[in-house]
């Protein structure tokens, strides 16, 4: 199974946690303090919030899958679309160790790739660290187009 994967940066975590629990009628799976996701079945989406961007808005999309042999078949797709897309690697992110790569489409959005392996307790490398980082998350900047961390 796929599911897309949409992640908003906010200025202020609990006013957001409270509308979209709202607007979805159930309490994110995932909350800490400075992020909050729901894995929603209807409608299928992996929806992510943060205070971890220097903006506000769209942070990226992505697909996430549920096995290593539908990511290769989707990162496949994402190089037959995007000569720069990145390679997969395994990092840490959003409080999650997965395998990913970028990508930009050609409206300048960043989208992920991902496989998530487990949870973990550290949201992983902060954004104004990643571009000195080959295993950067991305959130809250533009990845590289080769994947290797963050603009």
């Amino acid at each position: 199974m796929k599911r897309l994967h949409l992640h908003i940066s906010v200025a202020e975590l609990q006013p957001a946690v409270d509308y979209y629990s709202r607007m979805f009628a159930s309490a994110p799976d995932k909350l800490k303090q400075d992020y909050a996701r729901w894995l929603l079945d209807e409608p299928q989406i992996n929806f992510a919030i943060s205070t971890r961007s220097n903006r506000v808005g769209l942070d990226h999309l992505g697909i996430q899958v549920d096995d290593e042999s539908e990511l290769n078949d989707l990162h496949e797709r994402v190089q037959g679309a995007d000569d720069e897309a990145g390679s997969l690697q395994q990092t840490t992110c959003c409080y999650a160790v997965s395998t990913k790569a970028w990508s930009i489409d050609p409206a300048g959005i960043p989208w992920e790739s991902f496989l998530t392996m487990q949870d973990a307790e550290l949201y992983g490398i902060n954004h104004q660290d990643a571009a000195k980082s080959s295993q950067a998350c991305c959130s809250g900047a533009a990845p590289r187009p080769d994947g290797s961390g963050c603009c």
